[in-house]
């Protein structure tokens, strides 16, 4: 773990760490004396090194060598005066004086370090195993390699090792092993790799059935459990994980129980699946308020606990900014200001100093700017468009059809420092009320956002396609020159292809025109619309044929007002002219990947979906068949006519559901090399094509820069030309496709958990009794062992509702429908679960219409969630007036807007009490400043806003 984290360290050139081989170095080299302890030698060869280095530089420059070791700071302190030997305590009150956070983290780890080594030596938990004993047995077969998981709801008993491919031996186990209880876990954490070994088959015991009753529940499910599974215990730890961990103090009465002369205090974890972790500090008491951040340095066998140390002080808990920022903590975000050394990399664009097409480049480029019309379609507000559309017909009447994307390579160049963030990050990081951008705003936002009517450089992709079938006869890929002609949002392009010409006065391209110019320019658009969806429509009955898939995401857009303040969020309505767009942009991504791949067929980045495993499907055919719908999974076309199929005319929300769960049994959709991989293993399983990537958003995701470049080398090597930089190994691009991999879903979970802090806050000041936004209706989705999984469609909310409670009563439902706790017993089936009380027996079945009552479920130490209680057995319908409006999900837009206003509130209050210090920390995190709040954009198949738990099926 060190080693890896000194390699990044020293592959991140934004560190400007060098490493120096000293022992190969003729006049730094030294020999190990006899009998010389191996620290001993070390300290020397490193003190040498930097004697070296001193007078390589000329003396020019003093050295600092920092070691604990006083043997040596006496002995080398003394020696020359420019080369200083000395503690870390030292440096620190020698160099950095008022730097008052190191110096608490450096007291943090002193008494960590003191009292590991006075810990007791009586064995809590079995010693693991030598990692040469471990892989021997994995190669063997007698133990399974794969990644730990724990269940979130039973953090403290229940978790899963999922098995990593050919790290199992066993022919046999197809499914993940279960790991029950503390002792069997064995100081394994959550997303560690683990070797465990298989129980005897009369221990194994099966999922527990029932919702817990509290997050994080911490016993054992005696009765309620599923069929038995593979149970195993941990006996070693391949790789830890280990990460930043957000943490709160405990009451202050707990923290005095604990004696006046101990420094160690239990501190409990953000995050459920994290055990408490025991760190040294004098601040529990004042912090106990306060969200921190922690880190964990061991976990012997004789602690009950790991141990760890105090890092930083993120906020008081609570507070927006606070949670936000422990949201990017959790999920290993980090998004720094742009650093001054990637904007001197940035061009100018400013009213001194406009931005022009560059004379060299004009050779080098199509310019396409007198000679197409090319057009954005994207959410309203937009400000990063990357991507715009054109099609002509030719003169032999065929049609081009043209997908141009911002050539942000152009303006990155490899290993640059712009560039080295970029990697960094990954992606754009949308939350619910703000966005990290992947690049500067100069690029994200400005020369490589193709506005209208404006000179852009783009990356483009023109087919000609037959004039009838639409089949492609002809493939150009080069950069361009293009200056985009209209700006057009979702609902105008969608308004002209249906012919409603009242939308021309919001084109602001066109609302300035008048008579027969007005006339031209909009029957130009209008046909260049409609023929782009007569495209897309044959485009995907042609992937409908393959078996491509429409799966149910639940998807939100944020409508902004004139100030860029929230007026909305509401549920992304589907229109046609979204799958036109999306259309193009598979087909855009599909050619590219099958371009880059023919050129580089060992190292080329592009995207699989595997085909999910059968058993996950289960749950869906299931509650298929209480519909009397038959759901066929052999195969994705198999599936996808099974839900084109399954639509009950009275209720809408069935097909959706049944789509959900759908979404919930696929595997996640990954970058991977080309060379890592055998062809068979390219296949994209959702979108039914054999060669895939993404090439169509470099602006906010990084694989697409790297396929611009791949493609750029691909046409340069076609030519016969030279190739300015070498193409990364296909092991360079592997490490680089799981690192992407690993922020894309960070990404995910960051932005679910952010959503459902707004949901919570929004509900958290509301009486659930006597608010009438606080009642809904919910749909059955699922049956669980002691209650059920719904669906509230007015906020796109889904979560448990329990039908028997942490009293064992159980749910009684009265004449008119209203419920009430009595005494009584559930017996649960597969599509459906019976309440039975004195009073009678009242059935729940899946897809059944419920009342639903929400409220906040607080938490001092973690998130707040969203609870729900039953009051009704029947459809909620709404009473207040005001809530039936036009406006689709009005009470969703009310959320938002009383959530900023409530935060707003909250920060005015803090600046006037000048909270200096917190404010000053929540600056690492906030990249956007001022009240104004960014939209989501078009996350549409990236990213599922309130459920991404749920894997969606990203392209």
């Amino acid at each position: 773990r060190q080693y890896n984290r000194l390699r990044s360290l020293l592959k991140d050139a934004r560190h400007e760490c060098i490493m120096f081989s000293n022992e190969f170095q003729r006049y730094s080299y030294c020999p190990r004396e006899k009998g010389e302890a191996m620290e001993k030698w070390q300290t020397r060869c490193i003190y040498y090194a930097a004697v070296w280095y001193y007078h390589h530089l000329a003396g020019q420059k003093p050295l600092v060598v920092i070691t604990e070791d006083q043997d040596a700071i006496e002995k080398y302190g003394i020696e020359n005066k420019d080369i200083y030997v000395i503690s870390v305590k030292d440096y620190l009150e020698g160099f950095w004086p008022d730097l008052k956070a190191a110096h608490e983290l450096y007291e943090s780890l002193v008494q960590s370090l003191r009292e590991r080594e006075s810990e007791s030596q009586e064995k809590e938990y079995a010693e693991h195993l030598p990692m040469e004993i471990l892989e021997a047995g994995i190669k063997s077969g007698r133990y399974i390699q794969g990644m730990l998981n724990v269940n979130k709801h039973r953090a403290q008993v229940e978790a899963f090792v999922r098995i990593q491919g050919s790290a199992n031996k066993n022919s046999e186990l197809s499914s993940d092993v279960l790991v029950c209880g503390g002792k069997q876990r064995n100081r394994a954490l959550h997303g560690d790799v683990v070797a465990v070994e298989l129980l005897p088959r009369s221990e194994w015991r099966g999922r527990a059935t029932a919702l817990s009753q509290s997050e994080g529940e911490d016993r054992l499910a005696e009765e309620l459990q599923s069929q038995p599974m593979p149970t195993g215990k941990v006996v070693g730890i391949i790789q830890r994980n280990w990460r930043d961990y957000v943490v709160t103090f405990p009451p202050k009465e707990e923290i005095q129980s604990q004696g006046k002369n101990s420094q160690k205090i239990l501190v409990t974890p953000w995050d459920y699946r994290i055990p408490k972790i025991r760190i040294s500090t004098q601040q529990a008491e004042a912090l106990q308020d306060h969200r921190v951040v922690a880190r964990i340095d061991s976990w012997e066998s004789t602690s009950l606990y790991p141990n760890g140390h105090f890092v930083r002080v993120l906020g008081k808990a609570g507070d927006l900014e606070t949670e936000m920022a422990a949201i990017l903590v959790e999920n290993n975000i980090q998004v720094p200001l742009f650093s001054e050394a990637q904007m001197r990399e940035m061009p100018v664009n400013n009213p001194e100093s406009p931005w022009r097409v560059e004379s060299e480049q004009e050779p080098e480029r199509l310019d396409l700017r007198e000679t197409h019309l090319v057009f954005s379609i994207d959410p309203q507000g937009c400000e990063d468009v990357d991507d715009t559309l054109s099609v002509r017909r030719l003169a032999n009447g065929n049609v081009e059809l043209g997908v141009h994307i911002a050539d942000v390579t152009h303006f990155i160049k490899p290993n640059s420092y712009t560039d080295l963030e970029a990697r960094a990050r990954a992606t754009t990081y949308y939350l619910a009320d703000r966005r990290y951008d992947m690049l500067p705003p100069i690029l994200s936002a400005d020369l490589c956002s193709l506005l209208g009517s404006v000179d852009r450089y783009a990356m483009s992709v023109m087919w000609e396609l037959d004039k009838s079938s639409y089949e492609v006869k002809r493939v150009w890929y080069g950069r361009t020159i293009i200056r985009s002609s209209y700006k057009l949002f979702y609902e105008a392009a969608q308004a002209l292809l249906d012919r409603d010409w009242s939308v021309v006065e919001q084109i602001p391209e066109l609302a300035g025109l008048g008579g027969e110019a007005r006339q031209e320019k909009l029957d130009q658009l209008v046909w260049a619309i409609g023929s782009l969806a007569d495209i897309a429509r044959y485009l995907r009955a042609k992937r409908d044929r393959g078996g491509a898939l429409e799966l149910e995401g639940v998807e939100v857009r944020v409508q902004l007002d004139a100030q860029k303040n929230i007026a909305a969020l509401v549920p992304r309505q589907p229109l046609e002219v979204h799958e036109t767009v999306a259309e193009c942009m598979i087909l855009a991504n599909h050619w590219v990947a099958k371009k880059i791949w023919e050129r580089f067929p060992h190292q080329a980045l592009l995207r699989h979906h595997p085909p999910p495993r059968q058993e996950f499907f289960t749950e869906l055919v299931e509650c298929a068949k209480a519909k009397g719908f038959t759901i066929d999974t052999r195969s994705n076309k198999s599936l996808a006519d099974s839900l084109d199929r399954a639509v009950d005319p009275a209720d809408p929300l069935v097909n959706k559901l049944l789509r959900f769960m759908a979404t919930q049994a696929m595997s996640n959709a990954l970058y991977f090399s080309t060379g890592a991989y055998p062809e068979e293993e390219y296949y994209h399983y959702g979108l039914a094509l054999e060669r895939y990537t993404h090439f169509t958003s470099p602006i906010r995701r990084y694989a697409d820069i790297v396929v611009h470049r791949l493609l750029m080398a691909a046409i340069l090597r076609e030519k016969g030309a030279e190739l300015r930089e070498t193409p990364a190994s296909n092991k360079e691009l592997e490490e680089l496709a799981q690192h992407i991999n690993s922020k894309n879903k960070a990404a995910q979970h960051a932005q679910k958990q952010s959503t459902e802090l707004f949901q919570c806050m929004y509900f958290k000041d509301k009486d659930p009794v006597t608010d009438e936004r606080c009642i809904a209706d919910a749909v059955i989705y699922s049956i669980r062992a002691n209650g059920l999984l719904v669906f509230v469609p007015r906020y796109g909310i889904k979560g448990a509702v329990y039908l028997k409670n942490k009293d064992g009563l159980v749910v009684c439902v009265n004449p008119d429908g209203s419920c009430e706790w009595k005494p009584g017993t559930l017996k649960r089936f597969q599509d459906r679960i019976s309440s039975t009380t004195a009073d009678g027996s009242e059935t729940f079945p899946l897809f059944q219409h419920i009342t639903v009552r929400i409220s906040v479920q607080a938490s001092r130490s973690h998130s707040e969630s969203i609870r729900m209680e039953i009051i009704s057995n029947k459809p909620h319908k709404r009473s207040d007036p005001d809530l039936h409006c036009d406006t689709p999900h009005p009470a969703r837009a009310d959320l938002v807007r009383e959530v900023i206003r409530c935060a707003e509130e909250a920060q005015q209050a803090e600046e006037q009490a000048s909270r200096t210090a917190v404010a000053g920390e929540n600056q690492e995190y906030c990249q956007t400043r001022g009240n104004s709040l960014y939209s989501l954009l078009e996350e549409i198949r990236e990213l599922a806003l309130l459920d991404v738990s749920a894997v969606s099926l990203t392209p």
